[in-house]
This record gives C-alpha cells, structure tokens and sequence, in this order.
C-alpha cells in the first residue's frame, strides 16, 4: 500500500522503508502544506471532540504543565429520557484554550478514518502496530514535562510553532515494564529549537523529551504523534512460554526440594528457543493479529461494489499449484489458483471497486471479494472509510 504521507515521512528523513525506525534523533522537512491540511486540522479535531463522548485518558488537557480536572471542561448529556452520558463541555473547553492549553487525544485513528487508513497503512510500512495522538497547544502553553516513551515514535507538525527539546537517553531501551524505572532525564541535549509546519522528527524509544509554546504569544500548535511499539526480545519469551504449555516437561510442578529435573527443564527450554526463534515469532505476530473494526457488509443496506482490505499486517499469499493460501488475521483461507489475480488486487491496501476490479483480473473478483468481506479480512468501503483515503491512497484499478 503506498501511501502518500508515509513517502512524505520517508523522503523528509531521508529514508527508504522502515528499517531506521528507533536507530536514531532525525529531522526532516516536508512542504507540501495542501498534505498537512489533509491529515488534520484543529477545527477537525475539535470537531470529534464535540460529537463523540470521551473521556480520561484518551482526552485530557494541560494548562501550566500540569493536568486540568476532568470535571473542569466535562458534563453530563442528558436525553429527554433522563439518560446520562459524559461529553466534552465545548464552553469551557474553549474558555480554556483561549487562555492558552494542551489539548491530546490518544488514538485519534478509532475515530477519524483519515487517521485509520495512515496507522494501517504505516502497519504494513513498519510490521508493528500503530497508533496516533494529537496535540493541540493555544498560546502560551506547556505541553508534558520532560519524559520519555516505551515505543518509537514520528511527530508531524501541521501548523503552527512549538519548541522542543530532545535529550539522550538515560538508560538503554527502557520498557514499560521493566527492571528499572528510569526516572532521571539524562543532561544531554541532541537537539532544540522551533518546529514548523511541515517538520518531522523520529524520536526512539527512550530518548527524554519535552514541547511547549512558553513565551511564544498568541498562536497555536498542532502535531500528530504516531507511536510505533516494536517487538523485543522479551516479547519473543513471552511468547515461546506460551508455546512452552504444549510440553508435558514445562507443565510439571517444580521440585523445590529436588534439582535432578533442571538440567531436564535448561535444555527443553534451549530446544524450545531453538525450534521457534526470532523470526517464526515475527512472523506469527503479524499472522496471528485479530481483525480490526470495521463496519459489517449488510446485504440489506445496497450491494457490494467496492472493497478494501482492512488486515492490520499485510497478508501472506501462498501459491500451492492448484490452489492459493491466504494467511492473515489468525485465518488461513484455500481458493483456487484462478482467484490469484482477484486476490492481489484485492488484497493490495488499496480501495478497489469491483466493477473496474472485473476488467482487470476477471468474472472471480466479486465472489472473491464476497468471501474475504465474510471473513473480514476486506470490508466494505462506505463513503465515510473512503474518505480517508481520498488524496491518500490510490485506488487498486487506476
């Protein structure tokens, strides 16, 4: 799936794919601003804000570097049946951010489908999962104090300035959960100063960190954070004990009392390690991810006409001769080998609509698009999901 924010990403940091991801501090530059707007903007933001109910942690907002009380900006919605439901007071809200205040919302891709088609299409760019938050700053504000993150991420700013600065980190691939808590920010700066519209930054996992608009009068900032939680190798043991269950040796009791069955237990772990390394993890990962959500295809609202597929992880096309496996969201699915030409178009990222998809890889194109929609490893792609891939993403059949 080729997607135009991700080339963007790639020519602004001067990569080619992701396998820079969590190396190092870089800084990049895109000017194409008409692709910024596209992405989000503050008045669209603000605009899920108002029409969905949400709440701590997934929104919250900052005044003076420091929490504001939920209960300050929230009320209660009341139906004329007397049904309660918790929603962003947009009075207050913008009280607030006229005073100046940090505004996030967490995973702003369950929300928007622009923002959902950029996470999956950069799940299939980086084999990892991903979300995104945005940040929406008014005048002088704070944002967070100096942190850091468990995961890697990639800041695009999309209007307005902010300062920033980035240190070194304190200690080596720190996790979230770990053997240290990693509390003191290291004194080494790798870089500050003013991002613009159209600035990129790649931030590793563990580096310190901190943006504000202190001191800088009147104005705002907007940037979209997306995070990118890659595999460790202590993601690869807990999943090898997983495997460790299907063994008899790993089931028994440990002996406190008794050593004769170590040796035993050391080498089956060994061979364990052995069959199922690295690799064979990554790859069922990937394999093994549950569908997303994604709105049912209902005969009874129209016909299928046009499809997209919605696997978090690209999927795997095994060809067998005859036939053709397809592996992905914990399925495997056998057609015919006559469907491989419907599949890779279907199974392409891209939006696909059948009747062009028919002239391109035959008569099989809809009833193969009927079964992967049933399997719901494609979706339908209403008028709302198309949108967020208008100007985005091109379709299968251009």
């Amino acid at each position: 799936m080729q997607h135009r924010l991700i080339s963007a990403i790639e020519t602004a940091l001067g990569w080619d794919g992701a396998q820079a991801l969590g190396k190092e501090f870089t800084l990049g530059r895109v000017d194409d601003r008409e692709l910024l707007t596209r992405v989000m903007t503050a008045n669209r933001l603000l605009d899920i804000a108002m029409r969905r109910s949400l709440y701590r942690p997934q929104f919250r907002l900052f005044r003076k570097g420091e929490e504001v009380h939920p209960a300050v900006y929230f009320t209660d919605s009341v139906s004329p049946r007397g049904q309660s439901v918790p929603m962003v007071n947009m009075h207050r809200l913008g009280d607030l951010l006229r005073e100046g205040a940090t505004l996030i919302m967490d995973q702003v891709n369950v929300f928007d489908p622009t923002m959902e088609v950029v996470c999956r299409a950069m799940q299939w760019w980086a084999h990892e999962r991903v979300q995104v938050n945005a940040y929406l700053t008014t005048n002088d504000a704070a944002g967070f104090p100096l942190h850091w993150d468990d995961h890697d991420v990639i800041i695009v700013q999309l209007a307005g300035e902010k300062e920033w600065e980035v240190r070194a980190p304190s200690r080596i691939a720190p996790m979230y959960r770990d053997a240290d808590p990693n509390n003191t920010p290291s004194d080494q700066i790798i870089w500050s100063g003013a991002v613009k519209p159209g600035d990129i930054m790649h931030i590793p996992r563990g580096q310190w960190h901190q943006a504000a608009r202190t001191h800088s009068g009147a104005g705002k900032s907007l940037h979209v954070t997306f995070g990118i939680t890659k595999r460790t190798g202590a993601s690869w043991l807990s999943w090898l004990a997983d495997w460790s269950r299907e063994r008899e040796t790993f089931r028994l009791d440990l002996d406190r009392w008794k050593s004769t069955g170590t040796d035993v237990l050391v080498g089956a772990a060994a061979e364990l390690a052995h069959e199922r390394g690295p690799v064979d993890y990554l790859a069922a990962y990937e394999q093994q991810t549950t569908p997303g959500r994604h709105v049912p295809y209902l005969d009874v609202l129209g016909p299928l006409d046009a499809v997209v597929c919605v696997a978090h992880f690209p999927p795997r096309i095994e060809e067998h001769g005859e036939t053709v496996d397809i592996v992905t969201a914990g399925k495997k699915l056998t057609l015919a080998a006559k469907a491989l030409p419907a599949l890779r178009l279907l199974l392409s990222g891209q939006p696909v609509p059948l009747k062009q998809a028919t002239a391109v890889a035959g008569a099989e194109v809809t009833e193969v698009a009927e079964i992967l929609v049933q399997e719901e490893i494609c979706a339908p792609l209403t008028p709302e999901l198309s949108s967020g891939y208008t100007g985005l993403v091109t379709s299968a059949v251009s």
